[in-house]
């Protein structure tokens, strides 16, 4: 018997190993194959255009591929780190740390959304779990706002997108951790139960190991959350090159004006909060406050998340909880923004 176990810890070793240094192929062949063909499309693309080699041409391609370059090593490191955090650390660590009083719990969940570097993809299914271990859901939603939001990879992020405004930084996390804390006291207070579907167990497959498991959470992480990159890029150029300066003057005339229409870009374009304040940057033709309204309102409300939040708690309730946090992320914005920027 003791032959068996010690042949079968044996053959879990080697497992981890060969797909430890199968994933790091991967990553390797996928990252220099990006990089590769960003290069490619830098250089050629202009020219492979139809022929529409034109100055604003030159210019998309210019700010394209410079918001993907600077985006996708974060997006990396973040997947990374989500999944190791989300197969090496038990949900039910999470619960134990927390307060039994909804009050006290929403802000300490809320700033242990620090612990979770990745995108917002990854803190739905998180929250889920929670739920189901007997966390308090105004916790749970609190921390499924700020983990996205708060975490080391988005803050060093946003400072190296914002070279020499360190109080961009400050701003960002002081809005997003004040706008989780609010909805998580919201719904605290005025939340229904009936509103709220809670998830259902995830069936896991037998003998999957830790190893399989993490690669997994990694491919699905960087290949979900790259693709959102290149789409929120491609629409952050275009929006930069192919708006009129007079058009946007119109917008960016007013503060209100300017501060709503990011905050409803930041719906639209689904960039992954690891990546999203080099977008924001790109925009230099919006003020500091739509900036960081863009920032705060993306990781908590966009399209991506919102199909997450209903598939998972329930249409009703992604309804209900989307409409009220673009409101509180707005204002928050806002507030901050005025106060420190």
């Amino acid at each position: 018997m003791s032959d068996q176990k010690y042949a079968g810890r044996r053959g879990g070793v080697a497992d981890a190993v060969r797909l430890s240094v199968r994933a790091g192929v991967h990553l390797l062949l996928g990252g220099f194959a990006l990089l590769t063909i960003v290069t490619v499309v830098d250089a050629l693309g202009p020219m492979l255009a139809l022929g529409l080699y034109t100055p604003p041409v030159a210019a998309w391609w210019t700010v394209f591929t410079a918001v993907v370059v600077q985006g996708v090593p974060f997006l990396l490191l973040g997947a990374l780190v989500s999944a190791a955090v989300a197969t090496l650390v038990p949900e039910r660590v999470f619960a134990r740390l927390l307060p039994r009083s909804p009050a006290l719990a929403v802000p300490v969940a809320g700033a242990a959304g620090v612990v979770l570097p990745g995108c917002e993809c990854a803190s739905v299914p998180v929250a889920g779990s929670l739920m189901r271990r007997g966390v308090a859901p105004a916790a749970a939603l609190a921390f499924l706002l700020s983990a996205p939001a708060i975490n080391p990879v988005v803050l060093v992020a946003t400072s190296l997108a914002f070279p020499g405004q360190p109080m961009m930084v400050v701003a960002r996390f002081v809005a997003s951790l004040a706008t989780a804390v609010v909805m998580g006291w919201l719904w605290a207070r005025f939340g229904r139960t009936e509103w709220l579907r809670l998830p259902a167990r995830p069936a896991s497959g037998p003998g999957t190991s830790r190893a399989r498991a993490f690669v997994a959470g990694l491919q699905h992480d960087f290949l979900h959350a790259g693709g959102f990159l290149v789409l929120g890029s491609a629409a952050a150029a275009t929006f930069t090159i192919a708006v009129p300066r007079t058009v946007l003057d119109l917008f960016t005339a007013s503060a209100w004006v300017s501060v709503l229409l990011l905050a409803l870009l930041a719906v639209v374009l689904c960039v992954c909060s690891e990546a999203d304040a080099f977008v924001a940057a790109s925009l230099s033709g919006f003020g500091p406050v739509a900036q960081l309204a863009f920032m705060v309102v993306g990781p908590m409300v966009d399209l991506k998340l919102f199909a997450l939040q209903a598939g998972t708690f329930g249409r009703d309730f992604a309804l209900r909880f989307s409409s009220a946090t673009w409101v509180a992320a707005v204002a928050g914005s806002a507030l901050v923004g005025w106060w420190l920027l």
